[in-house]
């Protein structure tokens, strides 16, 4: 696989892309390229869709509101990623908007909001959290975006798992003191890592959870940590112990 280019501009499109294609853009993204980056015409960037790779794009004209790139070639092939659904209870604003990056650049292919009883924001702007998500792929090399779905009841999303995909729970009272061995014994493939809110799950939650055939617990360490932080901590422990499937 090609190495990210990290000193290119880099942009997120709608568009099928192809050697030849153009591709105009209006509004925002036109005004970042025109006259934030103040881009000529005959200046490259990269540019990516989610689902063609990543081109190499020239600006071909400029006009008062709008753009029109030119899609030259492929600079990187589009990549599958670990198959990891992250289900998380919703936090208020600027957290929210951390985890979500967060979660983008660690490469989960679902994020699923779901709403337990101590869930404290239970309303949740998906538009805020997609452009969370592109900011976070373009900036950080990304090639796939994950799928921002609906907030469920924590119940339907489970519910809503597909069969044979394991489920992590992260659990402060787990039995294993370390969750890289709790997750050595898992064989790799499709996994669900679930996040609890900020007072954890209540007594019954938790009981309908670990009772789960598919659920392996695991504990993040001693200490209690806010929920924003133990995505990030939860993410990096199964991205380096099972993604050596990935």
């Amino acid at each position: 696989m090609s190495i990210h280019d990290h000193t290119s501009q880099r942009l997120h499109v709608g568009a099928d892309l192809g050697a030849g294609a153009e591709v105009t853009l209006d509004g925002p993204q036109a005004h970042y390229l025109v006259n934030v980056m103040r881009m000529k015409p005959g200046e490259a960037v990269l540019v990516f869709n989610g689902r063609d790779g990543e081109w190499r794009a020239v600006l071909a004209a400029v006009a008062k509101r709008s753009c029109t790139l030119t899609i030259e070639t492929q600079t990187r092939p589009q990549v599958a990623g670990p198959d990891v659904d992250y289900l998380f209870a919703p936090l208020k604003h600027a957290r929210l908007d951390y985890m979500v990056q967060k979660a983008t650049e660690m490469g989960v292919a679902r994020l699923q909001p779901v709403i337990t009883r101590r869930t404290i924001a239970e309303r949740v702007n998906l538009d805020r959290m997609r452009a969370n998500v592109v900011e976070a792929a373009e900036q950080c090399g990304i090639l796939r975006l994950p799928e921002v779905a609906a907030p469920l009841a924590l119940d339907k999303a489970l519910a809503a798992l597909a069969p044979g995909r394991r489920l992590i729970v992260c659990d402060e009272s787990a039995v294993s003191a370390s969750p890289v061995e709790a997750l050595m014994q898992l064989a790799p493939g499709s996994v669900a890592i679930l996040v609890g809110p900020e007072g954890g799950f209540d007594a019954a939650e938790r009981a309908a959870l670990l009772a789960r055939p598919d659920v392996i617990a695991i504990s993040l360490g001693p200490r209690i940590m806010r929920a924003d932080t133990a995505a990030v901590a939860a993410l990096a422990v199964v991205n380096a112990t099972l993604g050596r499937g990935w």
